[in-house]
């Protein structure tokens, strides 16, 4: 069946997502308040999700990107983290917020979070819109969760299926 003709189940709207960034951008201003913040975002998923919370969160803060590979073109990652595109940034003196679209399997944050430990920052935490425990392959608990969510595959909001739906200002899955 073409993907198009597929149904779409709206998992959250652009308004119950706003309000729940607004709240994570609230509650991690409180948390790193007096603190040099500096958050990595997982780039391509997270822009979207990065570019809002960035706006709600109310003190300085530092933004920087890296690109890493899994998935590919596919529903199922393949368990090897790869770096394509690497953070400039000393991170010495900084607290590292890691920004990503979902906590999956895990893999990915897990590897992210030792690889920027490895390079000497005060602390390093994670920030996920949407969280799906039920398919963790590594032992990792979010720091800050936007929602969690069943084991459905979901796009929108800066999540793909192919390289396309992550302009889709929602979270939907497709529906048989």
């Amino acid at each position: 069946m073409d993907i198009e003709k597929k149904r779409k189940e709206v998992l959250f709207t652009k308004e119950e997502i706003q309000k729940r960034v607004e709240e994570l951008g609230k509650q991690i201003s409180e948390d790193y308040e007096g603190k040099k913040l500096l958050v990595v975002s997982l780039l391509k998923g997270s822009f979207i999700f990065t570019a809002d919370l960035v706006r709600e969160i109310k003190i300085p803060v530092k933004i920087e990107f890296m690109t890493t590979s899994s998935y590919g073109h596919s529903e199922e990652s393949s368990g090897k983290v790869n770096v394509l595109y690497d953070i400039k940034e000393n991170l010495e003196g900084y607290d590292v917020l890691i920004a990503d679209d979902i906590a999956d399997t895990g893999i990915t944050m897990d590897f992210v979070i030792d690889y920027l430990q490895s390079k000497n920052p005060n602390s390093v935490k994670s920030c996920v819109l949407l969280d799906k425990p039920s398919r963790r392959k590594v032992e990792l608990e979010a720091d800050y969760v936007g929602f969690t969510i069943p084991d459905k595959f979901i796009v929108g909001y800066g999540l793909n299926y192919g390289d396309y739906y992550r302009n889709v200002p929602y979270v939907f899955a497709f529906v048989d």
